[in-house]
């Protein structure tokens, strides 16, 4: 059941990418973030409901309310037109949150791919504690690029090699899904932070003028 829901988490994650990048309107984004993050409260719940104890159905439901939460709070905000510093600082949670979800893919359950994924999300949720949270607006586009780069290989394609039985777990795939994550968040950067190094430059320069 979780596959199903990390599917529909690449659409969101997409989304929400271009959305930061000024391609999609926030309340636009926001009906897509509700039904999303209501799935992704509703599966985990269901796999609680039937684990029966299992410790590993109970972990792997666990790590999925993390980011349903995200998508309602980011539905929800969107729609009311809240401040978005609850949900940045709900990120940094997420993030380290991630890390230790890393960990026990690595260790515990044996899976380094879902390793090496936990580890660009918590990348990818610090990016969004740091736009969000406090305010690094000049770090807004490459955020955007980062969420839309990173949207298909961390959710919509192992979800799809999951649901089929052709999901990879070797040491060797993992080292391969590393570097490509590595190139996709490099060319966010090249994309993102250009951009935003010229908007901090103007408002220097703007700033120098008026005094």
């Amino acid at each position: 059941m979780g596959s199903v829901g990390l599917l529909y988490v690449g659409a969101v994650l997409f989304v929400n990418g271009l959305m930061l990048l000024g391609a999609v309107p926030p309340k636009s984004a926001a009906i897509l973030n509700l039904f999303v993050g209501a799935l992704q409260c509703a599966i985990p719940t269901a796999m609680l409901i039937q684990a029966d104890g299992d410790a590993g159905t109970i972990l792997a439901a666990s790590g999925l309310y993390l980011f349903g939460f995200t998508y309602l709070y980011v539905g929800i905000g969107n729609l009311a037109g809240l401040d978005p510093r609850g949900v940045g600082w709900f990120s940094a949670f997420v993030a380290a949150a991630a890390v230790v979800y890393s960990l026990v893919s690595f260790t515990v359950v044996d899976d380094p791919v879902f390793g090496v994924i936990w580890l660009a999300w918590a990348g990818l949720w610090t990016l969004f504690f740091l736009v969000l949270g406090t305010g690094r607006e000049d770090l807004t586009r490459f955020t955007g690029w980062t969420a839309l780069l990173l949207s298909q290989p961390t959710c919509t394609l192992p979800a799809f090699l999951a649901l089929t039985g052709n999901l990879p777990t070797s040491p060797g795939a993992a080292a391969l899904w590393a570097a490509g994550l590595t190139v996709l968040v490099a060319i966010a950067a090249a994309l993102g932070l250009p951009a935003a190094r010229r908007r901090v430059s103007f408002d220097t320069e703007l700033s120098s003028a008026s005094h």
